[in-house]
Parts: C-alpha cells; structure tokens; sequence
C-alpha cells in the first residue's frame, strides 16, 4: 500500500502539520498519533469518526486511512434518526471521538476509543490496501430520500488532491486557513488531507469568523478556503476593516466551493482587494471535477475548465452528448475519472441509476460551457433547471442578476406550474433595507435587461432569511414547502 501522506515519514518531520485554536501537532508529532491509533483499529472494515471541528478528527481520519480502514465521518449536528440510518447501514466496528465528547443515544452502543492527539508511536500497522479499496464511506444529504453511502476509493482522493496540486500550484510550503466542517469533502478531504498530502499545514479556525481569516492570513497562511455564506461576510466587513483587506491582498489564493460565489461578492472582494476568488466544482460522488487554475483567467461566476485526468460533457434531456460548446446552451454534467466513487453502500440499484452504461456519472447539476472548456453552473437539474415558454433557464444566472440590484441582499429563484409557460420564474428574496424593499416591475426590468426578457421573475416572495444547509447552501424544497 502505499501511503497517502508521505510526508509523515519524512526525516524533516519536525514542520507543522495541523492546529486547531491553540493546538498543534509537527508531522513527527502527527504520525506517533496516527500510529498508535492505527494500531487500535487495524483489522476494521469501517470506522466511524465523530468529526467535530477539533485536533482529534484530523488524526482519527489520517489514523484509519493509514491502517487502510474506511473511514465514515459522522456529522455531529445530525439527529437521530439520520445517525440510526447512517450506522446501520454502514456497521462500523468502532467509534472515534475526542475525550469527553457528548455522544447522543444513537450512538452509544457502539464501542468506542478516545482519540489521544499525543501518541507514543512505533512502527505503523502493515496494510495491503489497494489503491481501489474504500477510504472513505461519505453520506449524501438525502434530500431524496435517507442519505446515500458514498464509497469513495483511496485512488479517488490521490488523484483529486494531486489534480489540484497541478491546477493550484499546491506545495508542502503552503499554510492553508479554514473553518470547514470536517464531516464534508471539502473541508475534511480538500481542507485536511489536501496539505497533508503535500507536506503543507492547515490552521482552522473552529469557527467562521472574518476575524480569524485576517489574523491567520497576515500571520503567514498562504491559502483560504470558504463557501459563498463566508465570502459574502468577508465582503460586507471588508470596507470598515483594513486588517482583512491586507490579509486578502496578501493571500497567494482564495478559493470558494460548495455552492456558486455571487459574482456582485466577487466584483466586491476584488475592488477592495486587488484578489480575486476562484471557484471549484465537485460531488461528494466525485470530489473535484473542474476547477479555475491559479495561473488561469479567474473568471467570475465560472468553477473554471476539467481537472487533470477528469472528463467532463454536457448532454441533451435524451443523452445525447452537446457537440460543440458556444457558453449558451444548458446541459447536464456527466464527468468519468479516476476521481469517482465506486458505487453507493449497499444500493446497487442506486449505482447503477447514476452511471450511463460507458461509465460516466450523471451529476443532476446543469451548465454551460465556453469554447475554451470553462464551465458555467446554472443549478440542479431537479430544483434549478426551469422550462419557460420554450426555453431552458438555469435558476443561478438570474439569482446573480437579482443580487446585483443595490436592493437585494440575498436571492434564490424557483420555478413553479404556469398553465400558458409551463413553468414561471419565482424569485425569492431578502431586502437589503426590510422597510424599503423592491417591487416586482423593478426586479423584473433589472433582470431583462441584463439577461433576457424571457427570464425575468414573474412572481416575487420577500422573506427575511433564506434556508440554508451547514454548507451555506439554500435548500430550495425548504422554500416551495
């Protein structure tokens, strides 16, 4: 087997690999940890981890991927009924979780080991995982039904973080800052593997604060990682707040996932800083697909053209492949690669449903492609795709028009039943000034006249917030509900 991380047999070992707050373990310091948990849990078919924003989740996961083991991160905020499903269906052999960690009933049965960030070390379990065999076992979201056992191989998350290695210019000198949850791909494979996988560092913060990012940005770190709901704050702050325009200005990348970047917090962040984020697209299924180079046009409102070893077409309603690419017409994503999943635990009807029969994966998320291979996401093709009066619409370009009027603070647009359109466009949104908000002739206009007359809202909800998941992204079921 051979290692995902082989700086933690370096000889120069003694560099810093992880801190969380004010607690932080060297790679020799990290493999000693690793090591004697390794040897604890060798043997496992899975482990399930309790992934907190804490020190002890970084070594449980680094523990298990170097004894060979498949790891399922569990995500703490989840109920019980959800944590029922996901243990039952995956049947780990072990828990993971910090000292003292709250565990709730769903949970308890399991035997479980305490996670020592301190670790006496000695010679590492001897493994024969394969590159095909499971790292990870990650849950999908559900909102189809119970989540969905993503099985995701150790040759998916070699290749995806040696993908962006090559599109980022990733090396072991980069110090990357966070405040991901860790039960995720993006923060726990992309935010913690990622540099451990280079030889770099990653400081995270535990939580979200504007004021973290700029004293860690300016303290060294080279690389920040958020989702929209971050940057959006980064961008409201960043007038009154020198200190963060500084650490942003001297940031080697900023970069954004999970959902689509608002291209008026782009134009923000860039006025104000000179920097501009770049964007990424990847799947719990897939982990990353396409993402803006760091030597790249970073432009907005695009997740950039396929990574390394990743490729990415756009197919018609009926299949059919779109043969050429001119930035206008929608399709849906179908990508194949070395960075796929291998099938969804224990459903194999659901993995054969998400593969076409030459093994590309149907991603359900609908796009535009430029000539040059940047690709443009519009929305999903079960909540974001809309037909009206004749045409495709993708639910993201109009939401960043509306969020370009000076009235709108947030948005998210909707399709709904039309007798004469088919569908109509919905648009929902949150006033900038709750007392003055705008009117529907007026958001109307403003979106016709910078996209096209046929998709402007045709009916308008104001709310005061928009629903969002733990990754900042707007459940859109919870709206229609």
């Amino acid at each position: 087997m051979t290692s995902l991380f082989p700086a933690l047999r370096d000889a120069t070992a003694d560099r810093p690999a992880l801190r969380f707050g004010d607690r932080a373990l060297t790679y020799a310091e990290l493999a000693a940890a690793a090591d004697t948990l390794a040897g604890r849990i060798a043997g496992y078919d899975r482990v399930a981890v309790w992934a907190t924003p804490e020190l002890e989740t970084a070594v449980a996961v680094v523990a298990v991927l170097e004894a060979g083991v498949a790891a399922v991160p569990l995500n703490p905020k989840s109920g019980e009924k959800e944590l029922g499903h996901i243990l039952g269906d995956s049947a780990p052999g072990v828990l993971l979780a910090a000292p003292g960690a709250e565990l709730p009933a769903a949970v308890r049965h399991l035997e479980h080991i305490e996670v020592e960030v301190h670790g006496t070390g000695g010679a590492a379990p001897e493994s024969r995982a394969l590159d095909g065999d499971p790292a990870l076992v990650v849950y999908t979201s559900g909102t189809t039904g119970p989540p969905k056992g993503a099985v995701i191989p150790r040759r998916a998350v070699a290749a995806t973080l040696d993908a962006l290695a090559d599109a980022w210019q990733w090396t072991g000198d980069d110090v990357l800052v966070h405040a991901l949850p860790l039960f995720h791909v993006h923060g726990l494979v992309i935010g913690i593997l990622g540099p451990l996988r280079r030889g770099g560092s990653v400081r995270h913060l535990g939580r979200f604060g504007t004021d973290g990012v700029a004293r860690e940005l300016n303290a060294g770190a080279t690389m920040l990682f958020g989702v929209p709901t971050m940057y959006h704050r980064i961008a409201e702050t960043l007038e009154r707040d020198p200190e963060l325009v500084k650490a942003l200005a001297g940031a080697r990348l900023l970069v954004s996932g999970s959902a689509a970047l608002p291209v008026h917090d782009h134009e923000r962040i860039a006025a104000a800083t000179g920097r501009r984020v770049v964007e990424r697209y990847g799947m719990t299924e897939t982990l990353m697909n396409t993402g803006v180079r760091a030597d790249g046009d970073p432009r907005p409102g695009t997740v950039g053209p396929p990574l390394p070893g990743v490729e990415l077409r756009l197919v018609e309603e009926d299949g059919s492949a779109i043969p050429s690419y001119d930035g206008e017409t929608v399709g849906e994503i179908q990508v194949r690669g070395p960075n796929l999943f291998t099938e969804y635990l224990n459903r194999p009807d659901a993995t054969a449903a998400a593969f076409t029969a030459d093994g590309w994966f149907r991603t359900g998320d609908m796009a535009v492609r430029d000539a040059d291979g940047y690709v443009r996401i519009v929305g999903r093709k079960a909540t974001d795709l809309i037909k009206s009066g004749g045409y495709k619409i993708g639910a993201g370009e109009i939401e960043n028009a509306l969020l370009e009027h000076p009235g709108v603070r947030e948005a998210a647009v909707t399709g709904e039943p039309d007798p004469d359109l088919g569908e109509r466009i919905v648009a929902w949104i949150v006033p900038a000034d709750p007392e003055s908000p705008p009117e529907l002739e007026e958001l109307a206009d403003h979106v016709a006249r910078r996209l096209a007359p046929h998709k402007r809202p045709r009916v308008l909800h104001r709310l005061a917030a928009l629903p969002r998941n733990d990754m900042g992204k707007i459940m859109k079921r919870a709206l229609r509900a």
